[in-house]
């Protein structure tokens, strides 16, 4: 399945605008997250930077804040803040809303259960990987050295 398209309001941590038709011919890792989401906290970002040391020049790392509840606590002022706090240095970009929707555009067009959520695509822009909640480094690792080296 093709990977679908981003759909971002704003990036942090990069004067570009990432798309993944931009990307294409790169492993791409997408790390959706809350930043008030605990697991997210304590495993998905964490995990998002290992795979940032790494893994660096082979594949792209995105973040993708992906809000679907605490929408007035989770603003753009409020997650720049929290990536300073935490020492995010990968793009990050804010999921779109559409009209009357809680739930976000790309979480939707993913299908994303909820958050942490880990997404991989390939070089020629395929889905290989959408992951919902704490994935294991060991099997993680193997599914990105079989795409990305």
């Amino acid at each position: 399945m093709d990977a679908p398209e981003l759909a971002v309001t704003r990036w942090f941590n990069t004067d570009a605008s990432p798309t993944l038709a931009g990307l294409k011919g790169e492993v791409v890792v997408i790390e959706a997250f809350q930043m008030l989401c605990p697991g997210c906290v304590s495993h998905g970002i964490p995990q998002a930077q290992r795979i940032q040391q790494n893994f660096g020049e082979d594949v792209t790392l995105l973040g993708l804040h992906t809000v679907f509840e605490h929408h007035e606590a989770m603003t753009p002022v409020s997650l720049e803040a929290f990536l300073h706090e935490y020492k995010i240095t990968f793009p990050v970009g804010v999921d779109a809303h559409a009209d009357g929707e809680t739930t976000p555009v790309t979480m939707g067009r993913y299908r994303l259960r909820g958050t942490p959520s880990l997404v991989i695509v390939d070089r020629a822009g395929k889905l290989r990987v959408n992951a919902f909640g704490h994935v294991d480094d060991l099997p993680l690792g193997a599914a990105l050295a079989t795409v990305a080296l």
